[in-house]
């Protein structure tokens, strides 16, 4: 096989346009969370007194003049948690029809219409507020529909677009938008907040997702045969790299699928990282603002800190995975179980860590933001893991392992909020031990039973196919 090189082709083009689609989602799943402290009433959020006396006051920043003009709602903790939560809610029920419908029509429309639908309930989410509370709810469960099919649908399309020992490079560009996502709309979100008014947050990156939308309907293609600029060379090789890979089977086979130890060490594996990570990602900006205390402008800088970390590592690691396996002849499977390795036992640590050091507010920053840029090294473990496993029903399989690993997103965040009722610093040791020990459960189990062969239900007539 003649590999055809990276520059200007077009699954380069998918995963760039890829990329800046998970950007958006991420811009429009986390921009509530950076919002949410400016939308609430300070005095409902928490008992002043308490927070006062756990670190100093620390912020040098001169005060400038702030917007206020954005409506403010009395909204307690719980009722902060549920709203948080409620995107989880939608998201997990269009998991695994997500990865089905692809499998049938294909990722391009699902996934554009996807993004599209989510831009436009974030367009909506300043009039629900003023609604009503049930109101924002249901905008952000919506969201949460739009935004379940995503992943599925692109694992569909990377199964027809990917050639096996590209797959860890091309998968980490586009999944890392979603870092990038983060990295960029908890700043911005702060700043608009700062000096605009909250509800821009959500006009202004609404906006950005529909104009992406028409550019991915308009560039991209499901599978190469399709493709209108595609160079001959390209398709032919990146179809011959997948003839041997792909089922030619119309029925999904569901049994020996969900009987697969395989599939369930993924599981495993993306529930408990992706604890830690709903976690932080959604609590973040509180435990900065109430127990280091630093102001909303510092906070969106130093929360989008740990997510910066994450995608710089996301893109090495893919680099290197699929270096150590086409250059090194490491095995796929131990490149997977290895990459996991670091990317769940580090993250476990340096949270906890994070725990103990109190008000050392510049130790507290860079240890869940070494936490958070280990966990990168996950995205070339078992995140790709299912195209090595099944590559014709990746979506499924991913739709599968997605819906076990959101219920942290709607857990999580509710547990957290419960245990630190108080906000000690006692209580936030709590949250993190939880989530380290959750991490270190799922690598173990991870490193136990995963695979990196092409299972031989997921071949036509169960042919075995050593890759």
């Amino acid at each position: 096989l003649v590999s055809v090189p990276a520059c200007c082709s077009a699954r380069y083009n998918l995963a760039v346009l890829a990329c800046f689609g998970f950007f958006l989602l991420y811009a429009l799943r986390v921009n509530l969370s950076v919002a949410l402290v400016d939308m609430v009433e300070p005095n409902t959020s928490l008992a002043r007194n308490v927070t006062s006396n756990v670190c100093p006051e620390h912020s040098s920043t001169i005060n400038v003049p702030r917007n206020t003009t954005g409506e403010k709602y009395s909204w307690d903790a719980d009722t902060q948690g549920w709203i948080l939560g409620s995107f989880f809610y939608g998201y997990i029920i269009t998991q695994i029809p997500g990865g089905y419908l692809a499998s049938k029509i294909g990722g391009k429309l699902l996934l554009g219409f996807g993004i599209f639908g989510t831009s436009v309930f974030t367009l909506l989410t300043p009039l629900a507020a003023n609604l009503g509370v049930g109101y924002l709810i249901a905008v952000r469960a919506l969201e949460g529909l739009g935004e379940g099919v995503t992943f599925p649908a692109m694992h569909s399309m990377w199964s027809s677009w990917a050639p096996p020992l590209e797959r860890s490079k091309l998968l980490s560009i586009s999944y890392a938008g979603a870092q990038l996502g983060t990295v960029v709309s908890l700043p911005l979100s702060g700043l608009i907040c700062y000096y605009m008014n909250w509800v821009y947050v959500f006009y202004i990156f609404g906006a950005l997702g529909v104009l992406w939308w028409f550019f991915w309907m308009c560039l991209v293609s499901d599978t190469p045969e399709t493709h209108r600029s595609i160079s001959h060379a390209e398709r032919e090789y990146i179809l011959s790299s997948l003839k041997d890979q792909l089922s030619t089977q119309k029925s999904v086979p569901w049994r020996p699928m969900l009987e697969s130890l395989p599939l369930w060490a993924i599981v495993v594996a993306h529930f408990s990282y992706n604890w830690t990570f709903y976690t932080l990602l959604t609590l973040l900006p509180t435990y900065m603002k109430e127990i280091l205390r630093f102001d909303a402008q510092e906070n969106g800088f130093l929360s989008a800190l740990p997510y910066f970390g994450c995608w710089l590592c996301i893109i090495l690691s893919g680099q290197i995975a699929d270096y150590l396996r086409e250059k090194q002849n490491f095995s796929t499977v131990c490149v997977r179980k290895c990459f996991t390795l670091i990317g769940m036992i580090g993250p476990a640590v340096f949270l906890v860590a994070a725990g103990f050091i109190g008000c050392n507010y510049a130790l507290a920053v860079a240890f869940v933001t070494i936490s958070t840029t280990l966990g990168g090294f996950c995205t070339s473990g078992y995140s790709i893991n299912h195209l090595d496993i099944a590559p014709s029903y990746a979506g499924i399989l991913l739709g599968i392992t997605n819906s076990f690993a959101t219920i942290p997103g709607m857990v999580g965040p509710v547990i957290a909020k419960n245990l630190t009722h108080n906000n000690t610093v006692g209580e936030w040791q709590m949250v993190f031990y939880i989530a380290a020990s959750i991490n270190l459960f799922g690598a173990i189990f991870f490193a136990l039973f995963a695979s990196g062969e092409v299972q031989d239900w997921a071949v036509s007539g169960y042919h075995l196919h050593r890759n």
